[in-house]
């Protein structure tokens, strides 16, 4: 990102914001992430009503970025399920093996012998 005129830094914060969060997104970094809780609005709320026309490309950017971030959680949304999916398989695969209730599974009398 190129250095901003003074009076576009604040649209430069919010850029750089969300390429921070669009960053810890694609590591995983949930954990982090959810640190910056309560920043974007903080960056939000000082700016003007109407911002200048010079902020376009940067709001633009901005805008980019966060739409990548949320594609990326999107990502890591379906790849939780998908492990939480195989997790819950597992458990009912070896269920079946123990038996209900963890329980090794009795032998069954055939009654017919």
């Amino acid at each position: 990102m190129s250095a901003a005129p003074h009076g576009l830094s604040p649209y430069a914060a919010i850029v750089a914001h969300a390429e921070l969060e669009l960053e810890l997104a694609g590591r995983g970094d949930l954990t982090e992430l959810a640190g910056l809780d309560g920043r974007w609005e903080e960056l939000l709320a000082g700016l003007p009503e109407r911002p200048p026309a010079e902020a376009g490309p940067l709001l633009a950017q901005a805008k980019l970025i966060h739409e990548r971030t949320r594609i990326e959680l999107l990502r890591l949304r379906e790849g939780l399920l998908a492990d939480v999916a195989g997790a819950v398989q597992a458990k009912r695969t070896a269920d079946g093996y123990a038996g209900a209730g963890g329980r090794p599974a009795l032998p069954v009398l055939d009654r017919s012998a």
